[in-house]
């Protein structure tokens, strides 16, 4: 028969209520009566009850993650590093895949809000009114999106977009396109803000092809319309509609980097494996993840008050306003997939963006690191942007 809370109790002469103490608030207990209580635990294989202890608490120590495609090779890093970050802090994180549907986030927050402490929310779709709503149900951090009052951490994938521009400018290339990513992304709104700003400030023509689906697949339906864009060189939403996209124009008989320069968002492990190496913007998932679970946790005294099992839960403004928003820095990783461009020096060596290092043009402007907000501007046909 399992070993019971009045097993440990007896065993190490304290109240029952000292020992629920030293598991659900251990800085409350004596440390050398903790020792002991812990100690008897673990020789009676004593295991506390997770449900019992969320009854008297009001917390239930499980975080709720809800990802945008888990079958994205962008998310796993994320995922693994926010689990390894809970789980030490004695956290445990109940994972949710949405498959890019605004309606499946919003009907999973809703059923996980009586679940867990809190919910990160990854790459979102829903607009920034409802996940604002959503945040008096149940404490939100959002990654890869900014939304006002909210607590996020954000990876600057504009300063990302900018550096690759400048890069592909500097190459000689004055005809670009953009690859957009799915409609109502904050990512693919930021992308775009930068890359035509940086199109703009190097006199290059940039036309933007999306919304497209974030897959290999949405690269490889891309092929043709790039190829009739004229563009010798390209920037996609993400590595894997880059990936496509190189697979479809060698299709059509266009080589990378030969014919036309591609670069991708994310160095995923696949950027490396392709051939040619794909030329990408490093993202930091994996911090970001490890930031979001801190960023929950950090506050923890008063999320715990507004858990409120018994009297239900609330958030206030102000609560929603106590966890500043972190920033992670992108960087370019030059490789094999860019090349010279039509309007290079005739002196420039073609192996000048082959280095697998990251960098940026020499030219670059370091520029703005903002993350103004200009609404949703993808466009359904292809539309230059910048000249």
């Amino acid at each position: 028969m399992p070993a019971t809370i009045r097993d440990v109790a007896r065993a190490s002469g304290v109240h029952i209520s000292t020992v629920s103490r030293t598991f659900s608030a251990p800085h409350l207990v004596n440390p050398e009566t903790r020792n002991r209580v812990l100690a008897c635990a673990e020789n009676l294989g004593y295991r506390p009850n997770r449900a019992a202890r969320a009854l008297i608490t009001g917390r239930t120590h499980n975080i709720g993650l809800i990802i945008a495609d888990i079958a994205n090779p962008f998310f796993p890093p994320l995922i693994k590093a926010a689990e390894s970050q809970a789980r030490q802090r004695d956290y445990h994180i109940f994972i949710a895949d949405t498959n890019e549907d605004p309606a499946a986030e919003e009907d999973l927050v809703h059923a996980l809000a009586k679940q867990v402490d809190g919910v990160l929310l990854c790459s979102p779709r829903m607009s920034n009114s409802l996940i604002e709503q959503l945040s008096r149900e149940v404490p939100l951090v959002v990654i890869n999106r900014q939304v006002t009052g909210l607590p996020a951490v954000v990876m600057d994938v504009g300063q990302g977009a900018r550096l690759a521009v400048e890069h592909l400018t500097g190459l000689g290339h004055r005809e670009l396109a953009l690859l957009g990513g799915p409609r109502g992304s904050w990512t693919n709104r930021e992308i775009r803000r930068s890359a035509t700003a940086a199109a703009r400030t190097a006199d290059a023509a940039l036309t933007v092809l999306g919304p497209n689906p974030p897959t290999e697949g949405g690269g490889i339906a891309m092929a043709e319309q790039v190829r009739r864009s004229g563009a010798t060189a390209v920037l996609a939403y993400n590595d894997l509609m880059a990936i496509g996209l190189i697979e479809g124009l060698d299709s059509l008989g266009l080589r990378v980097p030969q014919d036309i320069s591609v670069v991708g968002i994310d160095d995923i492990a696949l950027s490396r494996l392709t051939r040619p190496k794909l030329t990408t913007v490093a993202t930091p998932t994996a911090a970001a993840g490890r930031t979001a679970v801190d960023m929950l946790l950090q506050h923890d005294g008063s999320f715990a008050a507004r858990a409120g099992r018994g009297g239900g839960r609330t958030t206030t403004a102000d609560d929603r306003r106590t966890t500043a928003q972190v920033t992670l820095q992108t960087e370019l990783v030059i490789r094999d997939s860019t090349g010279v461009g039509p309007a290079a020096p005739a002196d420039r060596p073609a192996a000048a963006a082959t280095a697998d290092r990251p960098g940026a043009a020499p030219s670059a402007d370091p520029g703005s690191r903002g993350h103004a907000d200009p609404g949703d501007a993808t466009a359904a046909t292809p539309e230059v942007v910048a000249s």
